[in-house]
């Protein structure tokens, strides 16, 4: 085979390769992504669009992106090592054994347990202890449960009052299997302001 004919074989499977490559980005890329995309908008609106919770015509949270509560008033979610900013979300990636990590958990429980007037033993863990993600919006009943005598008194209101409000936004284990019973803060905090 000459030179010749060896250049148009390359030239001729160049052109099939760049078509194929074209089709591929266009049809993966950009088509099924927007097909996705679309089909996820259309079956579910809400979760698509961040399950914001909207107020007075705002946009004032997302029911699965935590946030802090400084105010007594409020409960307070779970630590974040991402400042709560969901471009960030991120663990701390320290070990158990760490000691920054054990000195950084023993402050907040010595923290928590005089912001809620209990022993430092009755402090839940994930009240002292950051998410994976370091967003989880949920909190355990028990993390909810020692927070209501302070919420209660910040807001002047009887301690039942806000107890019925965490037994009534406390979740169930998906399909009352996955994973355990839960509180979302927001959620939660939402229900307190709509207290009268």
């Amino acid at each position: 085979m000459n030179s010749s004919s060896q250049t148009l074989i390359a030239r001729g499977a160049w052109r099939p390769a760049l078509v194929m490559a074209a089709i591929a980005l266009a049809g993966f890329g950009f088509l099924y992504s927007a097909s996705v995309a679309s089909l996820g908008g259309l079956l579910f609106p809400q979760q698509s669009t961040g399950s914001l919770i909207v107020r007075d015509g705002r946009p004032i949270a997302s029911r699965w992106v935590a946030q802090p509560f400084a105010d007594a008033r409020y409960f307070q979610s779970r630590p974040s090592a991402a400042n709560y900013d969901p471009m960030a979300a991120a663990g701390s990636n320290q070990a158990l054994t760490n000691p920054d990590l054990i000195a950084t958990v023993d402050a907040a429980v010595a923290a928590i347990a005089a912001r809620e007037g209990i022993t430092p033993a009755d402090v839940p863990p994930d009240l002292a202890t950051r998410s994976g993600s370091g967003l989880d919006p949920h909190i355990s009943p028990d993390a909810a449960r020692v927070q209501i005598a302070r919420v209660a008194k910040a807001r002047g209101v009887p301690e039942r009052a806000v107890a019925v409000l965490v037994d009534r936004a406390t979740e169930a284990p998906q399909f009352g299997v996955l994973g355990q019973p839960r509180v979302n803060v927001v959620a939660l905090n939402l229900a307190l302001d709509a207290l009268p």
